[in-house]
């Protein structure tokens, strides 16, 4: 497809110039925000693009946590960049204020995971080229569990045995829904509905769903008869684990380097499956974002299209940071790598509607509470549900305070 690239640079030199002679300092610019660690692979990719197409790419390194703030004050002035490298999670803020156009990926969409470009949907429109996903996945102590179990009551039944020794069968993350997801969606629960194609409803409250109450009592009861410690952080999960007095958990790719500097013994698989059928880990996506505001979103999007969206310049994204590629074509070099991207096959994506920030503390408060007297689960879920309906009473007053009982995403 380069020499559609090639024809639309023409006319937008032919353009600049009025038909007549093109200096060098005319030519076309597309200026890109990214990381550190995206930024250098980026930058001699530009070097490349402007050899060949007679394009200039600005790359620009910002630390990832400071693009999205950055681009919400300057890109109306005219002062941001064309295209930023970033989280699909930002969607809501910047899609709701008229930050960002959509990326037609529709000639692309076999060549990747289908659950990162669902991640960049935002009310039917896709906002973004995704390279990158980032989940969770089961990790085991082989010598302690030599076979993955296929579903929760496994885990159950192994975690009965392994109490005999002392050993906790299973550690989860204290107050953090995100990584309990997978068992949520396992028991046929939800946090919103979800439409192929059209992304989250936030009006169909899924958190007193009777999958979500089943998936915490589940989690719950393993805690209450001593096969699951509770309120543990992150390093205090991966210690339990090293250390051999836990065996299973559910943690991201960033556990990799911690757990390979000890000498646990661990394998990774995909989550196991519950009543609900195959758990669906939530899925965060990186990609490519066009500003609304950029000086040729035409020239921005064909750049993302001819350019980036091809096996060569994946790989080498991949290879940057060895995160799970949304690209089906990398090569992956690594087991580990590859078990978070078989798990991300049926990942769910995390939600980037704005109102995220309310469901995030109801949610946590009702984990927190169900792990801690499974006995008040339903009505614990049901306070839950009813705040986050409460919230959104504004942009869905037709189901403010109402059972909602629709299906879970699947």
């Amino acid at each position: 497809m380069k020499h559609k690239l090639a024809g639309l640079v023409l006319v937008s030199l032919l353009m600049m110039a009025g038909l007549g002679v093109v200096s060098a300092q005319d030519a076309p610019t597309l200026t890109i925000w990214a990381d550190e660690i995206t930024a250098p692979t980026l930058q001699s990719l530009g070097e490349e693009f402007a050899d060949e197409y007679g394009v200039d790419l600005v790359v620009q390194q910002i630390p990832f946590n400071d693009i999205r703030g950055q681009f919400v004050q300057t890109a109306p002035t005219g002062e941001g960049p064309d295209i930023l490298v970033g989280a699909h999670d930002w969607l809501g803020e910047l899609v709701v204020n008229g930050l960002l156009t959509p990326v037609d990926v529709s000639d692309i969409a076999d060549e990747m995971n289908p659950n990162a470009i669902d991640a960049f949907t935002y009310s039917g429109e896709v906002y973004g080229l995704p390279y990158a996903v980032d989940n969770v996945a089961f990790f085991r102590n082989v010598d302690l569990v030599p076979e993955a179990p296929a579903t929760w009551d496994e885990v159950r039944e192994i975690s009965e045995q392994l109490a005999e020794d002392g050993i906790y069968g299973y550690v989860i993350q204290h107050r953090d829904p995100w990584h309990s997801y997978s068992v949520v969606s396992a028991f046929g629960g939800y946090v919103f509905g979800f439409e192929e194609g059209e992304g989250y409803n936030p009006c169909d409250v899924g958190l007193d769903s009777q999958g979500t109450i089943d998936a915490y009592t589940f989690l719950g009861n393993l805690a209450a008869d001593g096969l699951m410690p509770l309120n543990l952080q992150q390093e205090s999960m991966w210690s339990l684990f090293t250390e051999g007095e836990a065996a299973m958990m559910l943690t991201g790719s960033w556990a990799l380097e911690t757990l390979r500097a000890s000498d646990v013994n661990f394998e990774i698989s995909a989550p196991p499956e519950g009543p609900g059928g195959p758990a669906r880990p939530f899925l965060s996506a990186r990609g490519f974002m066009i500003s609304s505001f950029a000086n040729d979103p035409l020239l921005a999007q064909t750049f993302l299209m001819d350019f980036v969206a091809n096996d060569d310049v994946m790989q080498a994204l991949f290879d940057a940071e060895h995160r799970p590629p949304a690209w089906n074509n990398v090569e992956i070099d690594d087991e580990a790598v590859a078990a978070f991207t078989e798990a991300a096959a049926t990942g769910a994506p995390q939600p980037s509607i704005p109102e995220m920030g309310v469901v995030w503390d109801s949610w946590s408060n009702q984990m927190e509470l169900c792990l801690t007297d499974p006995a008040s689960c339903q009505a614990e879920s049901e306070l839950a549900a009813s705040q986050v309906r409460q919230a959104i009473g504004d942009i869905c007053p037709a189901v403010e305070g109402e059972d909602v009982t629709a299906e879970a995403d699947s």
